[in-house]
């Protein structure tokens, strides 16, 4: 039998993942067959254990479950157990289950990679204090970037998991209020909602510094608000999340296959056909 993996979500039908991640299968010579798997609401625990007694050998999680996939897993990787959260979900021979978080990795790789964008040494500001921005902390602080900082609409929320990454690198928490005084920042990554619903997060001009990078986790066929509001305000650079979807995806294929598929390809593909 071919070897089963998929998606699970609430809702789940957008997702570009099972076109990605055959595309990979494609180019690295893989037999597997990777599906969309929507989980009620209440029954994620359930939908994964049937998935596992059909045979399947892995999940990639995305919303709202990626906190238990978190809960569900025997084992965790560093990054998973930092981040509170789980978005690849391996399951071994032996009946353990194994979790994940490649979205931090598959992040730093567009941007330092793709974006052609160096970390090392910046002032990084992230934008939000969920799940999105929790699993890209410690991977942005192993970069070595001068300082990191988060803002977040209830303060306290940032202030918390900046001391609970404390031990790995140079990294403050506060409000939108007392952003002006933070001064400018070189990288600044939009892990809000804001760009769903079209709104802009209340940042002030003064953090975009001169060449600054603005990325958006999220993305869609036009800029988000987010991006072209950086992009007149002097912005050096702007760019969307696909191509951290697209990578993400590339480093849980590799974590199931022990094979790094080529991106490039994958995500020209992908930006054409939005």
């Amino acid at each position: 039998m071919t070897d089963q993996y998929a998606v699970i979500g609430h809702p789940i039908q957008h997702s570009k993942s099972p076109w990605i991640h055959t595309e990979f299968a494609k180019q690295c010579g893989e037999a597997l067959e990777y599906s969309l798997l929507e989980s009620p609401i209440d029954g994620f625990e359930s939908t994964v254990k049937q998935f596992i007694r059909d045979g399947g050998k892995g999940l990639n999680v995305t919303m709202p479950f990626k906190q238990e996939a978190w809960n569900m897993a025997d084992q965790l990787s560093e990054y998973a157990k930092l981040s509170g959260a789980v978005n690849t979900l391996t399951f071994n021979a032996d009946g353990s289950i194994h979790g994940d978080n490649t979205d931090g990795p598959g992040l730093v790789y567009d941007l330092t990679e793709n974006q052609q964008t160096s970390l090392e040494g910046k002032r990084i500001l992230l934008l939000g204090a969920g799940g999105a921005v929790r699993g890209v902390i410690r991977p942005f602080l192993d970069q070595k970037p001068s300082h990191v900082h988060i803002v977040n609409r209830t303060a306290s929320k940032a202030e918390d998991l900046a001391q609970l990454f404390a031990q790995y690198g140079d990294i403050s928490g506060g409000g939108y209020d007392d952003l002006s005084e933070q001064g400018a920042f070189d990288v600044i990554v939009n892990g809000t909602a804001s760009s769903i619903t079209g709104d802009l997060p209340p940042i002030p001009k003064s953090v975009l510094a001169e060449n600054c990078h603005a990325y958006d986790m999220m993305y869609g066929a036009e800029p988000t608000v987010f991006e072209r509001w950086c992009s007149e305000n002097g912005a050096g650079s702007v760019s969307g999340g696909l191509g951290m979807l697209v990578e993400q995806a590339a480093v849980s294929f590799n974590i199931w296959r022990s094979k790094k598929p080529d991106t490039a390809p994958v995500l020209d593909a992908l930006m054409k056909s939005l």
